[in-house]
């Protein structure tokens, strides 16, 4: 998917510092590596956190989901965890920059090991962008941390699912962007862990599959699987939707959960 609208971009060796939703968010990335699309902004902007609650974004990377969280809703805290050291320190720049830094902050933390306790059954939401591919699918990249936020290791996609679960309390909501032609494998990690489950495409153009999907449920929800009516990302012209426009640059939410849920 193409990057964040609009992007301003300053090179600070090993680094760059890049604007999201309008520039209210500041988020430092590697200048060379993984570096944030819009996938983030579009997960953030599917949480329905209020002022008050608590949220974990769990594999926080550069923080990108977490920063524009906290820029779109006063008052909720985000809490992000990584594996990467260096990681966690670009994240609480970005959060210093975006004038969030009293209500973020970002641990280290493995996916793959238990949570300590003060972080279980802590949050009102949980949100996730997990590597997309499977373990051994295509070349891997040459880069260690592009490696390791687009590819399974030894935590799938299953390990990710319950660590979340883990992590938010009962009637607490999950939110996971992924692949759509890995759906198929999102929900069989989900169900029986979640209800209430939803389904949000992200379509690239009108008339072309969806390239990306966007799955919340409720812990200890009942309700059965919902599809709802999605996002089309770009126009005839290449250019994003005055939908997706308002979302990327103009911090409107998406809307996955009735007004009351």
């Amino acid at each position: 998917m193409p990057g964040p609208s609009p992007a301003v971009t300053t090179m600070i060796d090993p680094a760059t510092v890049d604007a999201l939703l309008g520039g209210r968010v500041r988020v430092h990335q590697p200048a060379r590596g993984y570096r944030v699309a819009i996938d983030p902004v579009l997960l953030a902007a599917a949480v329905p956190g209020r002022g008050g609650e608590r949220v974990l974004d769990l594999g926080t990377g550069s923080g990108a989901a977490a920063l524009c969280l906290a820029a779109r809703v006063a008052d909720v805290s985000v809490v992000g965890l990584d594996t990467d050291p260096a990681a966690i320190a670009r994240a609480e720049a970005g959060a210093r920059e975006s004038g969030s830094a009293e209500r973020l902050s970002f641990l280290l933390a493995d996916v793959g090991q238990p949570l300590a306790a003060p972080l279980r059954q802590a949050f009102d939401h949980v949100m996730v962008n997990p590597p997309y591919l499977p373990p051994g699918s295509g070349r891997a990249p040459d880069d260690l941390g592009k490696a390791a936020a687009t590819r399974e290791g030894l935590a799938s996609l299953e390990v990710w699912a319950q660590a979340a679960v883990a992590a938010v309390r009962p009637r607490g909501t999950i939110t996971v962007i992924h692949r759509a032609d890995r759906l198929d494998a999102l929900l069989a990690a989900l169900t029986g862990r979640l209800g209430d489950l939803g389904v949000f495409p992200l379509w690239p153009g009108r008339d072309r599959p969806a390239r990306r999907v966007i799955v919340t449920g409720r812990k200890a929800a009942l309700s059965p699987l919902r599809l709802l009516p999605g996002l089309v990302l770009h126009g005839p012209d290449g250019r994003f939707t005055a939908e997706a426009e308002a979302v990327l640059r103009h911090m409107e939410p998406l809307s996955l959960w009735p007004r009351a849920a």
